[in-house]
């Protein structure tokens, strides 16, 4: 399995310290802590192996253990719960000349309809994501019907492998598809669902890369994959953090951004989309700084974006970076707390971890994907008495090894919730840490 790239590079990271004394088992390497992450047979097990061991680590591993669980938690559907153990901050602040959005000369659009109206004039969009937060992955979903209707034909997405020849011919993603992040339910949804309208699937990334090579080899085979069989073509590509910058700073002065070499290489200037630096990093905490006073100005249960009243351009934070910035929505209304923040300390970022009441056992209202995914309830008597469990709801004729239509996972017995599902037949499935089925039962999901 590829394990998750180090996401803490050239970025400013804030995370919980941890209490309770040290155990008098020796802590294992950053190389075993790493080799043992991903020998476990699947994200329960490697759950649990990150929690056993999580007490016995040092500062720097324990940065590279909450990274791994973070991933790992979003994978198993625990969303919330992901982005409170690896409350990552890589938001760079705007420039200080950078005059924040007012009400009064900006109106909030929606994402999707704003990003298909600039890629009409455009053969290349990228968009990024931030790889333990798969509400960043709702607008690219959103977008692909709506790019290849505009004759978007290729989608590269970054987490897949060269290795599974059958994708397309198969129709769906199985666990050996690509990275751990593949493995999210959300981004499972990305590449079925591109294959289904039509896109010829680009996997472009390398594991052997090293950082300084990694934008230029990105670059190099997307060119090659696809511009240089098809000069006329049109790309969208979903990449991770500031591979879609434009400009170098944000991966290191020296490294230039994959989307400025593909754009040097193509000869197509393409629309990058940022939806990393206006996102709510720390659900249940007070977000002091620039997020809490853009999203409290233009509310919205969906991804926005901000067009000028009079001009009707969009806003971007940073135009050198990126042509527009998207806002993505708060986990709650009292995220945006403004607490003792002033206008002077606007471009700072104060997080503070955690606040009550913040409630784990319900699932963020984005997994509903604008109301086109609608709940069904589920609790832990399918999993026969034995806890942890995960629950997966897979769709029909796909077998164990796809990725899920959504996926929950109980950790305390006697518990319930909710899957966010399309109407539709599926075969609900719960299994244990050694991949052993709990129970099995077909269910339809019924619009409400």
């Amino acid at each position: 399995m590829r394990i998750p790239f180090v996401m803490c590079l050239f970025c400013t990271t804030v995370l919980l310290a941890a209490a309770g004394a040290r155990a008098q088992t020796p802590a294992p390497s950053t190389r075993e802590l790493v080799t043992r992450f991903g020998a476990a047979p699947n994200g329960l097990a490697r759950y649990n192996y990150l929690k056993s061991v999580m007490p016995l680590l040092d500062k720097d591993e324990k940065v590279l253990a909450l990274q791994l669980l973070a991933t790992v938690e979003s994978e198993l559907g625990l969303y919330t719960e992901a982005t409170i153990t690896f409350p990552f901050d890589n938001r760079i602040a705007p420039p200080k000349s950078t005059v924040l959005p007012q009400d009064d000369d900006w109106q909030a659009v929606s994402a999707s309809e704003a990003v298909a109206e600039l890629a009409a004039q455009r053969h290349i969009v990228m968009i990024n994501e931030a790889h333990h937060d798969a509400h960043t992955r709702e607008l690219t979903l959103a977008l692909l019907p709506r790019l290849r209707a505009l004759g978007y034909r290729y989608f590269a997405a970054e987490a897949l492998s060269t290795q599974d020849v059958d994708l397309m011919r198969r129709g769906y993603p199985i666990d050996t598809s690509g990275s751990e992040y593949l493995l999210e339910p959300l981004y499972g949804e990305i590449i079925r669902q591109a294959i289904k309208l039509g896109y010829i699937i680009v996997p472009y990334d390398s594991d052997d890369a090293s950082l300084e090579d990694r934008d230029t080899l990105q670059a190099r085979t997307l060119y090659e994959k696809v511009f240089a069989k098809d000069p006329q073509a049109k790309l969208f590509v979903h990449a991770g953090y500031s591979h879609i910058d434009k400009a170098p700073g944000n991966l290191g002065d020296d490294i230039k951004p994959m989307a400025m070499q593909l754009q040097q290489l193509s000869g197509y200037d393409p629309l990058c989309v940022d939806q990393v630096q206006f996102r709510d990093v720390a659900p249940g905490g007070l977000d002091f700084g620039y997020y809490a006073e853009v999203a409290s100005r233009f509310s919205s249960q969906l991804p926005i974006v901000l067009q000028n009243r009079s001009t009707h351009a969009y806003w971007s934070s940073d135009p050198r970076m990126h042509d527009i910035s998207v806002i993505l929505p708060p986990a709650s209304p009292m995220d945006l707390r403004s607490g003792d923040g002033t206008s002077t300390d606007v471009l700072r970022r104060i997080i503070v971890l955690v606040q009550p009441p913040l409630n784990l056992d319900i699932r963020p209202y984005w997994l509903s994907l604008g109301g086109t995914r609608f709940t069904y309830k589920i609790d832990t008597d399918l999993c026969a008495g034995q806890i942890p469990c995960v629950v997966d709801a897979y769709y029909p004729n796909e077998p164990d090894n796809a990725i899920p239509a959504d996926r929950y996972t109980f950790i305390k017995a006697r518990a319930h919730n909710v899957l966010y599902l399309y109407p539709g037949h599926y075969r609900l499935r719960a299994w244990d840490a050694q991949g052993k089925t709990l129970s099995e039962q077909p269910i339809d999901v019924l619009a409400h």
